[in-house]
């Protein structure tokens, strides 16, 4: 049985990685339209209610990446460390990405979103700002999150 929990654990990082990179995409076409109105030209402004009702941090993201990815990565980074299969190096490299992308989100995104809900007394033009450079920096995150999952997919298709 101890055999099979890295193979397990493994299944389980692609999976929660897939899930992630499919709700990341939805969420940037659907969700981040509604939060950031674009409608006048060089400008954005925030609907920090749409933010608010939406939620999506603590409706989904919280109970699929915040906590079970996390832990994820952490758990397998030191299961591709330690191994010494064919599948090594895209598996510590899906777990290093992922944890890079998972160190962003905490360091910068979450503060951030809860920053643009929540401040209504800074200029619009830096709100803008903020919001501009949250989305730009969002597509690179996802980027990341697809890089990670096309690793542990690579690394789940080799010979363990």
């Amino acid at each position: 049985m101890a055999y099979y929990v890295p193979e397990i654990l493994l299944w389980l990082f692609v999976i929660d990685l897939g899930i992630a990179v499919g709700a990341g995409l939805y969420e940037q076409r659907i969700v981040l339209p509604l939060w950031f109105d674009r409608s006048s030209p060089g400008t954005i402004r925030v609907n920090r209610e749409a933010m608010r009702s939406i939620d999506t941090g603590r409706k989904f993201w919280g109970f699929v990446t915040t906590v079970p990815l996390t832990l994820l990565a952490l758990v397998n980074l030191p299961l591709a460390w330690n191994s010494v299969w064919a599948r090594r190096e895209w598996w510590l490299a899906a777990a290093l990405v992922t944890l890079l992308e998972r160190i962003g989100t905490f360091s910068y995104f979450i503060p951030t979103a809860i920053k643009l809900m929540r401040v209504d007394t800074a200029p619009p033009e830096k709100i803008g700002a903020m919001a501009s450079q949250w989305m730009a920096l969002n597509r690179v995150r996802g980027a990341l999150a697809l890089a990670g999952w096309l690793a542990a997919l690579k690394a789940l298709s080799l010979p363990g």
